[in-house]
């Protein structure tokens, strides 16, 4: 058997639902590398729009999904406070793309993680995490806001419902072999 595996990397700012995503998607039990936060952090991470939240991941989320017989995605969350963007070049190797998620409570909280794939080349797409079921804003608000260039997909997704997240990962794919060069076997 000559099964492919494909790396994708879920990426977004601290508290935009990167662990839920990969945890609803994957079909084995994902390793968190989860920490309860501490008082250390406090004025550190800001928890504005979050205030619920009492665990970060410090390293990685890692997934698992069987596309088919021949294709397997390897899903890795990366973490999102900025003290730990050290280990996104190290899970970005090899990726054929990346889920941003987008918080549109924290806007701000999304332009590292769209700066940094768009620095690199590497496609991605930007999922809007439905955290309560709705959004305030029309996509063009959002698109304006994030400054997010027109190629780029937009989707909307709640990362707690695995259906939506295997949605997210589809546009992904979808977006990551249209720029595939001329040519190239997918």
């Amino acid at each position: 058997m000559n099964r492919k595996s494909v790396k994708v990397v879920v990426a977004g700012g601290f508290g935009t639902g990167k662990t839920t995503l990969v945890g609803s998607v994957s079909e084995i039990a994902p390793l968190t590398t989860e920490e309860v936060l501490t008082a250390p952090s406090e004025g550190i991470d800001d928890l504005t729009g979050i205030e619920d939240k009492t665990k970060t991941t410090v390293a990685l989320d890692f997934g698992r999904i069987t596309v088919n017989a021949d294709i397997v995605l390897y899903l890795f969350g990366t973490p999102g406070q900025d003290r730990f963007w050290f280990i996104w070049d190290e899970l970005a190797i090899g990726a054929i793309g990346a889920i941003v998620l987008v918080d549109t409570r924290r806007l701000d909280a999304s332009f590292p993680a769209i700066d940094y794939f768009e620095r690199r080349g590497i496609p991605f797409v930007a999922a809007v995490n439905m955290f309560f079921g709705e959004c305030p804003y029309t996509e063009t608000e959002i698109r304006d806001a994030l400054k997010l260039n027109e190629v780029v997909p937009m989707v909307w997704c709640d990362a707690r419902d695995r259906q939506s997240s295997k949605q997210a990962l589809i546009s992904l794919v979808k977006h990551a072999m249209t720029r595939l060069p001329a040519g190239t076997s997918a």
